[in-house]
């Protein structure tokens, strides 16, 4: 005999259910009453589908049907959905559609509701990057080079089978105007709408003779063939928007190099570059990047969380992927203490690193009245020019550029340099500025504290994610997807930190 249950008398005895319940029902929520329009039939509260898809993503449970399944089956899911049961399209429109508006607004409420508690207080910022894998195949990529390798030689077949056409001259001068067509280099480059030109231009030749088999031969491979590939190639590079690669399934998603990839071998798989700052192990930011290199994501990273923070950290402990002149002087800017490595510093804690390294620029010894340098030899190294170095974020930087007078009879070039000519060094006077007030920060009590920490910090949550909670792949597909996702993983992770720490 089935036995009624009474919602009031079913009392979870998970501390996380009653912590999920109890800070949703604490945060302001009515954006996400703004997301339905109305009418229609009734719909799930969506506080209550909030709260049920925050404790699935923190139990492992991450696909809409087994979320759903579970609303069915576990006591804990009953209990927080009100013994409600949505099917698993409900399910995954939420989350994917009216989550999507409202998650960043949820996520920095719940934020303030860590500091409310306590549990932290933003003084100190950890951040760090890792890659996840996209909702895509593995060989659905597409190259950017391949890309401009095929689109070249359509180009040239183009040309090639337009030349075969005795009425050319006729329409010539409408795709190219004063252009010779067999001209390549240089020329206008011919697009799809060109093409489509040529294409409604042989329609014409062949409705005065329609016997011209070679017209027809070559109206035909533009209509089924070179025009769709042409069409195609435009498509791709529009959708590159900077990056050398995209997924067919996922255009949003980038090709990187993944370090848990499933064979070991460090496989280029689409994926995302998802930038997380931290505290106490509890996330305060996140951000989302189709750019695997973190070096250029940290500007677009803090500039999210000055806006749903209203501030900037006051301190910022970072890897030596950071370390570039473009952070530092970003970081100085914005009056943020940059306790953040760069390349060579840990070699340069090393008592034998000038005796091991002394052919590097910085080993050298600098001569200021002359502006020279002498390498170990005694060789002078003079200054030739100065050169501009841009960002991809756009960051102008210099670099002074000195040369050997002469390397030709150095019997230790090899170990000098690769170059068969004279060794060159180049030189940022800002960057130097820039790391030596870096390696003071860092070599401070504070600096010292700070670097202890660091690799507990960032690394625990990604560990905790990735391992604990076994997401290790996104579910939905396109970055505004994704980013909706992530927030709900990282919401999920700060609830069940708060659950452990109260």
């Amino acid at each position: 005999m089935l036995i009624p249950l009474n919602l009031e008398e079913m009392v979870p005895d998970d501390h996380l259910v009653r912590q999920v319940d109890e800070i949703i029902n604490r945060i302001d929520t009515s954006a996400l009453d703004e997301q339905y329009q109305g009418g229609g039939t009734s719909a799930y509260h969506p506080v209550m589908l909030l709260k049920v898809i925050l404790y699935a993503y923190s139990q492992r449970i991450f696909s809409s049907r087994r979320i759903a399944k579970a609303m069915r089956e576990n006591i804990h899911f009953l209990w927080l959905s009100r013994m409600n049961q949505p099917d698993f399209r409900t399910v995954n429109r939420f989350r994917s559609v009216i989550l999507r508006e409202t998650i960043e607004g949820l996520f920095t409420q719940l934020v303030e509701e860590l500091l409310n508690m306590g549990l932290v207080d933003m003084e100190q910022y950890f951040v760090d990057g890792t890659k996840m894998e996209a909702n895509a195949n593995k060989y659905s990529f597409v190259w950017k080079k391949s890309t401009e390798n095929y689109k070249a030689k359509l180009q040239e077949n183009v040309k090639t089978l337009l030349d075969e056409v005795e009425t050319v001259q006729e329409w010539e001068e409408g795709v190219y105007g004063e252009r010779d067509l067999n001209e390549m280099e240089g020329g206008k480059e011919i697009t799809s709408e060109d093409l489509q030109r040529v294409a409604d231009k042989l329609d014409e030749v062949l409705r005065k003779g329609p016997e011209n088999k070679i017209v027809k031969r070559v109206k035909k491979k533009l209509a089924t063939d070179f025009i769709p590939r042409q069409k195609k190639y435009e498509q791709y590079e529009a959708t590159f928007e900077g990056r050398n690669s995209f997924s067919k399934v996922d255009k949003d998603a980038t090709f990187m190099r993944m370090k848990d990839d499933h064979m070991r071998n460090g496989q280029l798989k689409a994926g995302y570059n998802i930038q997380t700052g931290t505290q106490n192990q509890f996330i305060l930011n996140y951000s989302l990047h189709r750019r695997a290199g973190d070096t250029s994501c940290l500007q677009e990273h803090l500039e999210k969380f000055q806006r749903n923070a209203g501030r900037y950290p006051e301190n910022l402990i970072a890897d030596a992927g950071y370390g570039s002149e473009e952070n530092y002087a970003y970081l100085e800017r914005r009056g943020v203490a940059a306790f953040v490595k760069y390349q060579s510093f840990h070699y340069e804690q090393k008592r034998n690193y000038k005796k091991k390294k002394p052919y590097r620029a910085e080993n050298m010894e600098y001569a200021p009245e002359t502006d020279q340098y002498t390498c170990p030899q005694g060789k002078k190294l003079n200054y030739l020019f100065t050169k501009d170095v841009h960002s991809w974020n756009g960051y102008h930087s210099t670099r002074r550029i000195y040369e050997c007078e002469d390397c030709s009879d150095c019997l230790v070039k090899t170990a000098c340099t690769r170059s068969k000519y004279n060794r060159r060094i180049y030189r940022g006077e800002e960057l130097i500025r820039l790391r030596r007030e870096a390696h003071e920060r860092l070599m401070s009590p504070k600096g010292v504290k700070h670097r202890r920490k660091r690799g507990i910090e960032v690394e625990a949550v990604y560990g905790q994610i990735k391992q604990n909670m076994g997401f290790r792949r996104f579910m939905l597909r396109g970055l505004d997807k994704v980013s909706t996702e992530w927030g709900i993983l990282c919401m999920a992770h700060n609830l069940s930190k708060i659950a452990r720490a109260v």
